[in-house]
C-alpha cells in the first residue's frame, strides 16, 4: 500500500505495510458502501452499471437490484432499511431488503421543482435524513443528461414521518460527501468543485448555521472531494484526489492513503469495525486499520 504521511500520528491509524485487498471488481462506477453488522455484509452501488450489490466474505457477490435508477449514495435508517440517492430519477428512496425489497419514494421535488440528483446521504440518531443534491447525475458520464430545474445545488434535511424537505444550505458549487461528528453537533460537508470540507453547527431544531471552511484537500492524483466518514477518535477520512485523505478532529492533515483507482466513497466494517471498505471506480477494496471506525447506531 502506498501512502503520503504528513504527521507521524498517521501511523497510529494505518500501517503502511497493510495489504490493500481488491475484494470485487468488473464494475463501471462503484459508490455508496454501507456495512450491515448483523449480516456481516457490504451493500454498494454501481452507478453506471445501474445495480445495487451485496458482498459477504462467505458468499461473495450478489446483485440485490438490477435496475437501481443509477443509485449513488446509500445509508441505513434507524430500522435498518436502506436509504438511496438515485441519479436517473432525482429521487431519495427507501428499501427494506430484509423484508421483500419493496421500494418507497421519499423525496422527488423541492418547492415544485425536481431535485438535481441526490448524491450522498446520512441518517441522524433522531431519524432525520440529510442528503446532498449536486447536479452531477444530470450530466453525460454520470447519469441521464437533462436540464436542471433548481437554480442551486443544496443540502437538505428530510423528515421521514411526513416527508417534508428543509433546505439547509444553498451556496455550494457541488455539495457531495457529508458526515456528522460523533456528538452530532457538527455536520461536515465537502464540495467537489473546490476540493474542500466545510463544517456547520447543528442547531437544536436540526438546521445548520455558522458554516465555515474546515480543510482543503491536497492534489495527489485524480479525483475530487467525495465520500467521507469519521473513525472512533473522530479523525475524518475523505475520498479525494489520489485516494483517502485523513485529518484529525482539529483539521490537522495526517496523510493520504493512495488508491490504485479513483476513490468515491468508504465505509467501516468487519466485526471490530477496523475494516475500511472503499468503492473506487471499477472495484471495491478493503484494508485493515489500527483504529476502529465509528458506528452512530
Amino acid at each position: 500500500m502506498n501512502v503520503q504521511i504528513f504527521d507521524t500520528r498517521f501511523n497510529q491509524l494505518v500501517d503502511p505495510q497493510s495489504e490493500l485487498k481488491q475484494i470485487a471488481s468488473g464494475f463501471d462506477f462503484t459508490e455508496g458502501p454501507i456495512w450491515n453488522q448483523q449480516e456481516k455484509s457490504l451493500i454498494f452501488s454501481d452507478i453506471l452499471g445501474n445495480s445495487i450489490f451485496q458482498w459477504t466474505e462467505k458468499s461473495g457477490l450478489k446483485k440485490l437490484r438490477r435496475n437501481s435508477y443509477m443509485a449513488n449514495g446509500n445509508a441505513y435508517d434507524l430500522q435498518g432499511r436502506v436509504l438511496t440517492c438515485e441519479h436517473a430519477t432525482s429521487r431519495v428512496t427507501r428499501t427494506d431488503f430484509a423484508n421483500g425489497g419493496e421500494l418507497e419514494v421519499l423525496a422527488t421535488h423541492f418547492q415544485g421543482k425536481q431535485l438535481n440528483s441526490p448524491n450522498d446521504i446520512v441518517c441522524k440518531r433522531d431519524g432525520m435524513i440529510y442528503f446532498s443534491d449536486p447536479a452531477a447525475g444530470r450530466t453525460v458520464g454520470f447519469g441521464v443528461p437533462r436540464e436542471q430545474e433548481l437554480t442551486f445545488q443544496g443540502v437538505y434535511r428530510l423528515n421521514p414521518s411526513d416527508l417534508s424537505l428543509t433546505l439547509l444550505v444553498d451556496d455550494f458549487a457541488k455539495p457531495n460527501g457529508l458526515c456528522f461528528s460523533a456528538d452530532e453537533k457538527w455536520l461536515f460537508i465537502n464540495d467537489s468543485a473546490h476540493n474542500h470540507i466545510r463544517v456547520f453547527d447543528v442547531k437544536s431544531d436540526g438546521t445548520l448555521e455558522n458554516g465555515r471552511l474546515w480543510a482543503s484537500l491536497k492534489s495527489a492524483g485524480t479525483g475530487v472531494a467525495d465520500g467521507m466518514k469519521i473513525d472512533s477518535a473522530e479523525n475524518i477520512y475523505c475520498c479525494g484526489p489520489g485516494g483517502i485523505h485523513i485529518f484529525d478532529a482539529s483539521a490537522e492533515y495526517l496523510g493520504i492513503i493512495l488508491m490504485p483507482e479513483q476513490s468515491a466513497n468508504l465505509a467501516w466494517g468487519d466485526d471490530d469495525l477496523c475494516g475500511l471498505y472503499v468503492t473506487a471506480t471499477t472495484s471495491v477494496y478493503r484494508l485493515r486499520t489500527l483504529k476502529p471506525g465509528f458506528a452512530a447506531f
